[in-house]
């Protein structure tokens, strides 16, 4: 399966969905389109995994290992969110919130699908745009501000990643000064950049590197530009939470990874490490701070979506093959959690009327199957055995005691414990206690089966890998590795 098509297939739904006025109609071709997205995604994937690198129109569309390992991720959590997404569009317009939720999977693959830095910046602004209309989709006032806030914070993030876009194009062109053969097409291939990076000037390319990190870290919600998050992910629909939590906030550290390598290469690796040390342990300390206190629980997963970029940034940061291949593998296990347990939050709050704590209690006996899914996802996110969050969460702990991060790496444990406690003690006051005085509507067991395949695909990666995995996560992070 070509990537055009892959691109193409929620491009064209998100237009044709545009023109359908919704019902039966509308359902059937967001189905259609979520498994048309998913087959291909697998497809193309898997083809880069059993073979090479595959381009597209003269190579301005590349999937390598660590492109089809996110685009593995986009689509499965895109198929999950889609699965809940016709609950959600019947209570508002669905001509507004199916194409822009196909529009939103279209930009997060644009992002990861080329080689071209400028149009991977490109993508990442389109899923700014995309999705800000679908945080504001309930048209309250709190939702409004939310989108507003996300707009303005991440619009200024990436114009900041715009600016190191350009420090990294100029660090090349001050290579090719004087050579006639300079073409601007070829200065802004990732694949071409990590090719020339020896000869670019290290001091231009550390800048750009602080530039790129603020700039696309806010998108990632690595503190302290997380603040639009917490509102945000509390504010849109479930199905949007997850999409926005589970995979785009991968989107933004997918692009920081892609330029880490430049800058080792040019400058050595110990400047992008400690910067990405460093936020990553602001993360971890912001996120264990308001755990303790999230007011509702949507913020609550917010904020522990703030704790798991953290730990990503730190593999990063902490770097070699172990570092890298557990941050990516954080990735797709905090992917699959996060996705279900907001998934499972919305069906929550149409249970119980509230996002606030205060108002769930006795959820485990007030619904059953919702509450032990709710249990098991909030068990995956706090790293316990044997989801396998705890296995990216030691790969990347140990990579930080191999490298000789020790400080770091126990400051991040001891965060990692107080996250733990802060979640854990939320967690308990909506599973257990008296539940509500009138009763929940049981919400059946068919559209339970995605995210409980999710959960069991959690437990594989845990304790033993599904075949090909391995391979798979070898491939993607060797792709950046020099």
């Amino acid at each position: 399966m070509s990537t055009p098509v892959l691109l193409a297939t929620p491009l064209a739904a998100a237009a044709l969905l545009a023109l359908v006025p919704g019902g039966r109609l509308g359902v059937l071709i967001h189905t259609l389109a979520a498994a048309g997205t998913l087959a291909c995604g697998a497809s193309v994937a898997v083809g880069v995994v059993r073979g090479d690198t595959v381009t597209a129109l003269d190579g301005l569309l590349r999937v390598d290992a660590l492109s089809a390992w996110m685009i593995a991720v986009i689509v499965v959590v895109a198929g999950l969110a889609a699965a809940e997404a016709p609950r959600y569009a019947r209570e508002g317009s669905p001509r507004v919130f199916y194409p822009l939720f196909h529009l939103m999977v279209f930009t997060m693959l644009l992002a990861v699908c080329t080689d071209d830095v400028g149009v991977m910046w490109v993508g990442v602004e389109g899923t700014t745009l995309a999705s800000v209309f679908l945080v504001n989709f309930e048209r309250t006032r709190a939702s409004l501000e939310a989108a507003y806030k996300y707009l303005l914070i991440c619009s200024v993030g990436i114009a900041i990643a715009f600016a190191g876009t350009v420090l990294v194009y100029y660090a090349e062109a001050l290579r090719q000064h004087g050579v006639v053969e300079h073409t601007a097409l070829q200065g802004l291939r990732w694949s071409a950049l990590l090719a020339l990076a020896p000869a670019l000037s290290p001091r231009v390319l550390q800048l750009a590197f602080v530039f790129l990190v603020v700039g696309y870290g806010t998108k990632a919600g690595l503190a302290p530009m997380h603040t639009w998050l917490p509102d945000a992910h509390s504010e849109a629909p479930a199905p949007v939470s997850a999409l926005m939590s589970g995979v785009l906030l991968s989107i933004g550290a997918y692009a920081i990874l892609r330029f880490k390598p430049i800058v080792d290469a040019a400058a050595g690796p110990g400047f992008a490490g400690r910067v990405l040390i460093t936020l990553g342990v602001l993360s971890l300390a912001v996120a264990a701070t308001f755990l303790w206190n999230p007011g509702n629980y949507k913020r609550m997963l917010a904020y522990s979506s703030v704790e798991h970029i953290g730990l990503v940034g730190l593999g990063l940061g902490f770097g070699g093959a172990l570092g890298i291949s557990g941050a990516l593998l954080h990735v797709a296990n905090h992917g699959l959690a996060k996705s279900v347990v907001f998934l499972l939050a919305g069906r929550i709050r149409a249970a119980y009327g509230t996002v606030e704590l205060a108002g769930v209690s006795g959820l485990l006996r007030a619904l059953p199957m919702t509450g032990r899914g709710f249990l098991l996802a909030v068990l995956a996110l706090l790293g316990l055995p044997p989801f396998g969050l705890f296995t990216s969460e030691v790969m990347i702990f140990a990579a930080g005691f191999r490298t000789g991060h020790v400080a770091a790496t126990a400051v991040g444990l001891v965060l990692l414990v107080v996250a733990f406690g802060g979640l854990l003690r939320a967690a308990h006051g909506m599973l257990f206690g008296p539940p509500p005085g009138t009763g929940a509507p049981s919400t059946g067991w068919f559209g339970a089966l995605p995210m409980a395949a999710a959960l069991l695909a959690l437990v594989l990666t845990g304790i033993a890998w599904p075949p090909g995995l391995d391979a798979a996560l070898e491939l993607a992070t060797r792709a950046v590795l020099p």
